[in-house]
């Protein structure tokens, strides 16, 4: 990132509102954003479905009301289109309850969907009259179609990954936690070593995580004290991750 007065400093994680932090940040300076934004359907943090063991879920996730959702997500994808690099993209994941308003966003702010992937995990929840949900939407979006970062890793890539959850059975994790994996496939495809990586909704701090060890800068923005705690502590090694 080009450094500028009062510009956030690359390979840190801040603590605070992504909407207030983004604004910050200089324009055309990220190569990639990688993000899990709230999803405004009343999640329940300490469902017991997302780890073995309620007690070890970090309390404190943040919902956005469902009045709000729709300018709540048009304010933070027009600055992540803003802070774009020319040939920037974006990943972005939601579930189906909000996926309208993710795709509406996208469209206000000007960016270009490549490709609508789905992410296919294992899930643990009991249903008696609907379909039990075990996807992810990921929408990958560009600033330029005709100019943008594609890394074609495999031979044949196909736009639905099938991809465990990660559970940290018998450790601390935050309700919501993206799997390495997952991130790691995403950076290889779409970023090259010594990119810059942002994550304005960073939770666990996994983005940030993969990012390093994969040779790329990262800028990670957490409103909840405690998931920015954790995604420090991630990063320093005290968190037992592996």
């Amino acid at each position: 990132m080009r450094r500028r007065s009062g510009a956030p400093e690359v390979d840190r994680i801040y603590e605070g509102d992504a909407l207030e932090l983004l604004p910050a940040v200089p324009s055309g300076t990220v190569d990639l954003i990688i993000t899990d934004p709230p999803f405004a359907i009343d999640f329940k943090a300490q469902r017991l479905n997302y780890n073995r063991k309620g007690s070890n879920v970090i309390e404190g996730y943040q919902e956005i009301p469902e009045g709000e959702y729709g300018s709540f997500t048009r304010s933070w994808m027009a600055e992540a289109a803003r802070v774009l690099a020319p040939s920037g993209s974006m990943y972005v994941f939601s579930g189906w309850n909000r996926l309208r308003d993710i795709l509406e966003g996208l469209d206000a702010a000007g960016l270009t969907t490549v490709n609508h992937l789905i992410w296919k995990y294992q899930f643990g929840v009991f249903t008696k009259k609907k379909y039990v949900t075990s996807h992810y939407h990921i929408l990958f979006v560009v600033k330029d179609p005709k100019h943008y970062t594609f890394n074609k890793i495999d031979h044949y890539p196909e736009d639905v990954w099938v991809i465990s959850r990660e559970y940290w059975k018998g450790r601390k994790k935050t309700p919501t936690k993206l799997p390495s994996e997952l991130v790691k496939k995403i950076l290889l495809y779409s970023s090259n070593p010594g990119d810059l990586v942002l994550d304005p909704f960073l939770g666990s701090g996994t983005v940030a995580y993969v990012a390093r060890q994969e040779g790329r800068h990262f800028l990670g923005f957490e409103v909840v004290p405690e998931y920015c705690a954790f995604a420090r502590d991630s990063l320093s090694g005290t968190t037992g991750r592996r």
